[in-house]
């Protein structure tokens, strides 16, 4: 005989599980104060971000925020996934775009220029805590961003399958080395007051210098 428990929702020929009212709102109500917490965390920074006003400005009590996560490192981890995410995007379309590796890697860079810009504080946010955060965290965060860059070494590889880029290059290495530079580059952003206009060509001349060696014909 069936019980009264509550059956999970199932998924038939490949579609998504429906979810049941309830889930469907924990599901809203998670989303609303990952909202509210990317508004704050991009306007504020990590710090001055307190749990306290994120609930207030998703409409909801401090205890409904607890009951979605455990802490703000963790929401503030489940912001940066998904931000994360929307930046691959931009940078698997900005590389797929025509042109050699040069070319490519900067149209890979100066997408996520764009998008970031908008929200520079909860980007300063993830490079301060990169240096001041649990080994565990440090790791969780390292798994975020290596879809990008892996999207940088694949651009590499395809050069390398072109004859344009020398068949002995360290592909990860450089990857992440221009993954660096990339990062590096907020801090012009952030106490220079550089936009999208002097961000891209400054990143442009930063690839020419550190393809200038590894290119198989120049």
């Amino acid at each position: 005989m069936q019980d009264n428990a509550q059956l999970a929702p199932v998924a038939h020929d490949g579609e998504a599980p429906r979810l049941n009212r309830r889930q469907a709102a924990k599901v809203r109500t998670r989303q609303k104060v990952l909202d509210a917490a990317r508004g704050l965390f991009a306007e504020r920074g990590y710090e001055a971000a307190t749990i306290r006003d994120i609930a207030k400005a998703a409409g909801m009590s401090t205890g409904a925020v607890f009951a979605n996560f455990q802490d703000k490192a963790e929401l503030f981890e489940a912001v940066l996934s998904q931000d994360l995410g929307a930046m691959l995007t931009d940078f698997q379309n900005g590389a797929g775009k025509d042109g050699g590796v040069r070319e490519r890697l900067a149209s890979a860079l100066t997408a996520g220029y764009h998008r970031a810009l908008d929200i520079l504080p909860l980007m300063q946010a993830v490079i301060a805590r990169s240096w001041f955060q649990p080994e565990a965290d440090d790791q969780r965060q390292r798994q975020l961003i290596r879809p990008l860059v892996e999207v940088l070494v694949a651009v590499l590889q395809d050069g390398i399958r072109a004859g344009e880029v020398k068949q002995d290059v360290d592909t990860p290495l450089l990857g992440r080395m221009i993954w660096d530079v990339y990062i590096s580059n907020y801090r012009y952003a952030a106490y220079d007051g550089w936009g999208i206009e002097e961000m891209t060509p400054h990143v442009r001349k930063q690839i020419d210098l550190i393809l200038s060696s590894q290119l198989a014909r120049q």
